[in-house]
């Protein structure tokens, strides 16, 4: 026998169905979602169909332009396939991306959930920790942190969610401060439930949809942070390609070879832009005050 659905669980499923409605509609949440998938099934797939791995060194074929041979990307100073190297980067710097945005996330939603539940003192300091951290400038604060750092994926990883988790804590805690004043937290309260159950149970279930912005959002800067890092010299270190160390690799034949930086260049921009493409999307599908009346 199965339970019947309560208003607001029926209420729930409606939302989420108008809210699926709404991302669809949305030409450039489409875009950046084909954008996003492609380039991830290219950076995964794209390596079991190419004749060379990205480590595999050809001298007599270096510097080829695109389209020479089996080349598809043209080749680097030491005859290395660029679209090899291109798709296992982006596996690289994919995956610090995703799991910096995950860290972060976790980090900031606690934070902000916390802060904005228990409100008082607690919610005072654990706020201003965030604007300290915030006071000082996030690419400051991530290029001294890799340079006392061995950088490695693991660590540049770490550094990034460190530096990325204050906007997520912000927008959790002002979203908790307002759905903790509502009916049914009220209700939770006279029944004697926790105030764990209640953080995490009642209110983080009606907050998911600006952490899931954000987290998107996260992820395009995430990318891009470590491709600038990467770019300086102190991110992923070679031979592991990523964006940025191919960035860095090419910026000495800019004139002689062009495609070394217009290829990963073109994949930074289509994995940020796409993702920020979803964000915005999802940002208008989840508000629905923008859409009631």
């Amino acid at each position: 026998m199965t339970a019947t659905p309560t208003p607001i669980t029926r209420r729930r499923r409606f939302l989420d169905n108008r809210a699926v409605r709404r991302f669809m509609n949305n030409p450039l949440a489409l875009i950046g979602l084909f954008m996003v998938v492609g380039l991830t099934a290219a950076c995964f797939l794209g390596p079991l169909l190419l004749p060379f791995d990205e480590l595999y060194i050809d001298l007599r074929a270096r510097f080829a332009p695109p389209l020479t041979g089996a080349h598809i990307f043209g080749t680097d100073p030491l005859g290395r396939d660029i679209a090899a190297r291109l798709f296992h980067a982006g596996q690289v710097s994919m995956a610090v991306g995703f799991l910096a945005m995950a860290i972060s996330t976790v980090i900031g939603t606690v934070i902000g959930l916390v802060a904005g539940f228990r409100g008082g003192w607690t919610g005072t300091i654990l706020m201003r920790l965030v604007d300290a951290f915030l006071s000082f400038p996030s690419v400051f604060l991530l290029l001294t942190l890799a340079a006392f750092i061995k950088p490695s994926p693991a660590m540049i990883t770490l550094i990034i969610a460190v530096t990325s988790w204050m906007e997520v804590a912000r927008i959790v805690d002002t979203e908790v401060k307002s759905v903790r004043e509502r009916e049914f937290i009220a209700a939770a309260r006279m029944l004697g439930l926790s105030n764990s159950w209640i953080m995490f149970r009642e209110i983080l279930p009606n907050v998911l949809g600006p952490i899931v912005v954000a987290a998107t959002l996260t992820v395009a800067r995430s990318i891009l942070m470590e491709a600038y890092i990467s770019f300086l010299g102190y991110g992923i270190q070679p031979p592991l390609p990523s964006w940025g160390n191919m960035l860095n690799s090419a910026q000495q034949y800019l004139a002689a070879a062009p495609w070394l930086a217009i290829v990963p260049g073109v994949a930074i921009t289509v994995a940020v832009t796409g993702f920020n493409f979803i964000g915005d999307g999802l940002r208008d599908a989840l508000d629905v005050r923008s859409h009631n009346g």
